[in-house]
C-alpha cells in the first residue's frame, strides 16, 4: 500500500534532516529541536551511530514522528521498519525501491531530481516527494517549473534550504514541507548548544507558520 508522508504532516512543515555522529548526542539534539517546536526528525543511515541514535530517540520522543533518510534499497526499508520509524526517505528514486516501498506498508518519500522520476514516482502512486539537492536544481525556479507541469504533485524541497531562503520554498505553492540540515550545525551539536539549536528550530517554526496559515 502506497502511503504518501504528505497526508500525515501538517501544512509546511519543517523536518530536520539529522547526521548523528554519537548516539549520546541523539537525545539532547532531539530535545532541543522537539523544545523549539518541530516534533518531525528525519535520522539519516550515514554514520555509524544513526540506527542506535534513532532507537534512543523514538524511545525518549515517543509523540515525535521520527523517520529514517538515506534509504536507498529495501535493505535500508527493513532497517527503518525494524527501528521502528514513522517514515523513509530516500535521495532519489528506483522502479525497485518504489515497489519495496508500496509493499512495506510504511510512509515513504521519495527523492527526485529530474521530471522523469517525478513521473515515476507519481505513476507509483507517490504525489508527495523529496526534490533533492533542490538548490543545486535550480531551487524555487524548479519548483515552479514542476508546478506547470503537475499540479497534484507536493514537495519536499531538501538541500541547499537554510534559515535565509526558507520562507521563499515555503511560499512556493507545492511545497508541502522542507528539509534541511542548518537546524542542527555540527558546530552547535559538538559544543553541546543544545538552547542555540532549540532557538534555530522556534525560529523555523514561527516562520513556517505565516504560511501554513495562508
Amino acid at each position: 500500500m502506497t502511503i504518501d508522508l504528505g497526508e500525515l504532516l501538517p501544512p509546511k512543515t519543517v523536518i530536520p534532516v539529522l547526521q548523528i555522529n554519537s548516539a549520546d548526542e541523539a537525545v539532547p539534539l532531539a530535545g532541543a529541536l522537539i523544545q523549539g517546536g518541530l516534533r518531525v526528525l528525519e535520522i539519516t543511515l550515514r554514520t555509524d551511530a544513526a540506527e542506535q541514535s534513532a532507537r534512543n530517540i523514538i524511545q525518549a520522543f515517543p509523540d515525535a514522528l521520527v523517520g529514517i533518510g538515506t534509504v536507498r534499497d529495501a535493505v535500508g526499508l527493513q532497517k527503518a521498519l525494524s527501528l521502528n520509524a514513522g517514515f523513509a526517505v530516500s535521495p532519489g528514486s528506483t522502479p525497485a525501491l518504489l515497489a519495496a516501498a508500496t509493499e512495506s506498508g510504511l510512509p515513504f518519500l521519495p527523492g527526485v531530481s529530474t521530471v522523469s522520476e517525478v513521473m515515476t514516482a507519481r505513476a507509483a502512486g507517490f504525489k508527495a516527494q523529496k526534490l533533492f539537492p533542490a538548490a543545486h536544481l535550480g531551487g524555487t525556479a524548479m519548483l515552479k517549473s514542476l508546478g506547470a507541469l503537475f499540479e497534484d504533485v507536493k514537495f519536499c524541497p531538501t538541500g541547499g534550504v537554510d534559515r535565509d531562503n526558507l520562507a521563499d520554498y515555503l511560499g512556493q505553492a507545492n511545497v508541502f514541507s522542507v528539509g534541511g540540515s542548518w537546524l542542527a550545525p555540527a558546530s552547535l551539536v559538538s559544543a553541546g548548544e543544545w538552547q542555540a539549536i532549540a532557538d534555530l528550530a522556534r525560529s523555523a517554526v514561527e516562520t513556517a507558520s505565516r504560511f501554513a496559515a495562508q
